[in-house]
């Protein structure tokens, strides 16, 4: 007899899991992004070969390296949502991968090489990727028809968990790395990813478990008409937010490496050039409760805000940031050292486009789907910001010298490129067409 709750009690409260959830997230994305703030400088800076000699990479094949991780880190969410939908079930998934998870954390601490890069970064895909599709799922299934009107409002806390925990580590582990070295910057995000997956077997006996389908089952699930129909009709959106995502994660690639260039003392404080990626997560702890209570309420007096609205929207705001990285970059070759304080306007406005395009997408991508294939998906979501990352390590290879990675013109390219994104994401998806699915309530 299975001892867990296997579908949500008709409550109009909140679900008991979910603090167990939040708490999960933060302490896991504060080990994520610790790791990730400072990747793009440890390859360029910090890297060994096994005789403990400098082996740094160049920035073009250290932002190549980057976004293929980012790839594998978004692609791998289809795995582990098949292997939570067809034979473990959520729970089980994030638990067994989150341990995955911490022994890449680990390996990237005690292995300051290239053969301990590559394991650490291909252990934390599978156990960072495998999970995503999983949580995000997860979350949604501990809500019925009777509370679903706190739906919106949690995943909005849990996006502000992912953001307190990416911009705590984001200050923290560049000084770590900088005073004390890869180990020990490695090392506190290891120990935090322990803390997470020990927090969320905590919640074990107050979660609602959604059994897995099996094999079988799973296998004439997905190739239900509806289940195909609920898949494709994402597709077009996906799509389009695919090169959101290629422009959006350069924050901590080109960005970062451009800010080596920038004058780094703002407001009376001389920032390490990866610490500014923390100025994301900060203005998302501003952005989010601000869009939730104040702007979406303030928009629908004159327009109905529907999903697409909202993403369509963020879609544009991706433009001027790039355009304003672009002129940072035209100052820079010019000889001039302008002040990270435009990066900062740079990053705000993009935060604004990501709270309209990546929190839409996450709360929409559950409710699109049909019941039995969540953690499906939410996979087919995260390969758009795989997909995404893909390009844009494609491009740094790929590109001519007059293109090449960080230059003016390649920020250019990228805002043209997202401008054009923008106006077809408007004209093609203007009469789309929303169908909500959630899980039944046990009376």
């Amino acid at each position: 007899m299975n001892k867990y709750l296997t579908s949500p009690r008709k409550s109009s409260n909140m679900p008991k899991g979910i603090p167990y959830i939040i708490g999960n997230e933060l302490a896991e994305r504060f080990s994520f992004y610790g790791m990730k703030t400072i990747l793009i400088v440890f390859m360029t800076k910090y890297l060994m070969d096994s005789n403990g000699n400098l082996d740094t990479m160049s920035d073009s094949e250290a932002t190549f390296w980057y976004h293929l991780f980012t790839t594998a880190v978004y692609f791998t969410p289809i795995i582990g949502a098949i292997i939570s939908d067809a034979f473990l079930g959520k729970y089980k998934t994030i638990l067994l991968l989150s341990v995955v998870y911490c022994l890449g954390h680990f390996t990237l601490a005690i292995d300051e090489t290239r053969l301990g890069l590559l394991f650490g970064l291909t252990l934390i895909a599978i156990g960072a990727g495998g999970i995503k599709p999983c949580v995000s799922a997860h979350v949604g299934d501990q809500f019925g028809k009777t509370n679903s009107h706190l739906l919106e409002k949690v995943f909005s806390w849990f996006y502000l968990s992912i953001n307190m925990g990416a911009a705590i580590s984001s200050l923290l582990t560049p000084i770590l790395l900088d005073k004390y070295g890869p180990h020990l910057a490695f090392g506190i995000p290891g120990i935090l990813m322990l803390i997470a997956t020990i927090l969320f077997w905590m919640g074990r006996n107050v979660f609602i478990h959604i059994p897995p389908l099996g094999k079988t089952k799973f296998l004439k699930e997905l190739t239900r008409k509806e289940t195909q129909f609920g898949i494709i009709k994402l597709l077009p959106i996906y799509m389009f937010v695919t090169i959101f995502w290629a422009l959006f994660d350069q924050t901590g690639s080109t960005w970062v490496l451009q800010a080596e260039n920038l004058n780094r003392n703002w407001l009376g404080i001389d920032w390490l050039e990866s610490q500014i990626q923390a100025v994301n997560p900060i203005m998302i702890l501003i952005l989010v409760p601000l869009s939730t209570y104040y702007i979406y309420p303030f928009l629908n007096k004159y327009f109905k805000l529907t999903a697409i609205k909202k993403i369509s929207i963020g879609l544009f705001l991706a433009v001027p940031s790039f355009i304003i990285i672009g002129y940072l970059q035209s100052q820079i070759e010019a000889g001039l050292s302008p002040s990270i304080g435009w990066q900062v306007l740079a990053y705000a406005i993009l935060t604004a486009s990501e709270v309209f395009v990546s929190i839409t997408c996450l709360e929409f991508s559950y409710t699109q789907a049909p019941n039995s294939m969540k953690s499906i998906v939410m996979g087919v979501f995260m390969i758009s910001i795989a997909l995404g990352n893909f390009l844009t390590a494609i491009i740094s290879k790929l590109v001519p010298e007059s293109l090449s990675t960080g230059t003016t013109l390649y920020f250019y390219f990228y805002a043209g490129l997202m401008l054009a994104t923008a106006l077809l994401f408007l004209i093609a998806l203007k009469s789309y067409k929303e169908t909500t699915y959630l899980q039944e309530e046990e009376n």
